[in-house]
């Protein structure tokens, strides 16, 4: 097939994934050095045949590894919860946080939570919160917001009263501005390490 790689060409590319991930891939010499290869010019043949099998794309000067060579396997049966059962191998893209949710993104920033004022959302201490940063919200959004000059993760709401923050949580009150209320970003996704 067209696409395939050769062993060492396989090897060359698991390097780079490992190494760059969404990132630009930096010059010949910086890749040389980095994999201890002797000649520039292995580093540009290699390039050359990922980029035109695919695997690499290309944007002005700068080589990418493609999108979908990157992150986890999606695989395309549901995982059950409930009763035991047996899941079909079938394996139907890989899948990258990164791009998922726009991670690289120069106004994307991940912030670990602390408190437990979001649980009931299904936000515990310790996760990572995926923002977005904007300063324009909806009600219903969860966002970081700056209320009187506290940073907190509350789900922004609107009344009679105007715009307040309301935790996700029934032991803690909502929180209305006494001077101000400012949105920093709009949250996309969460992530935890289960261990």
């Amino acid at each position: 097939m067209k696409n395939e790689l050769t062993e060492r060409q396989r090897e060359f590319f698991e390097k780079l994934k490992e190494f760059f991930s969404t990132k630009a891939l930096p010059s010949y010499e910086t890749i040389k050095n980095e994999f201890g290869y002797k000649s520039k010019n292995s580093i540009k043949q290699y390039v050359e045949i990922l980029k035109n099998k695919g695997f690499l794309i290309q944007d002005n000067e700068y080589f990418y590894i493609n999108p979908k060579y990157l992150g986890a396997k999606l695989v395309s049966s549901y995982v059950k919860a409930g009763f035991a059962s047996i899941m079909d191998d079938k394996i139907e893209k890989r899948i990258s946080f990164d791009v998922l949710l726009d991670i690289n993104s120069p106004s994307t920033f991940v912030f670990k939570v602390s408190g437990d004022s979001m649980v009931d959302i299904g936000i515990f201490d310790g996760d990572y919160v995926i923002i977005k940063k904007t300063s324009i919200a909806n009600p219903d959004d969860i966002v970081l917001a700056v209320i009187d000059n506290e940073f907190t993760l509350k789900t922004y709401k609107k009344d009679k009263k105007g715009f307040y923050l309301k935790p996700e949580n029934k032991d803690y009150p909502i929180l209305r501005p006494k001077n101000s209320l400012s949105i920093f970003g709009v949250a996309v996704g969460i992530t935890r390490k289960i261990s």
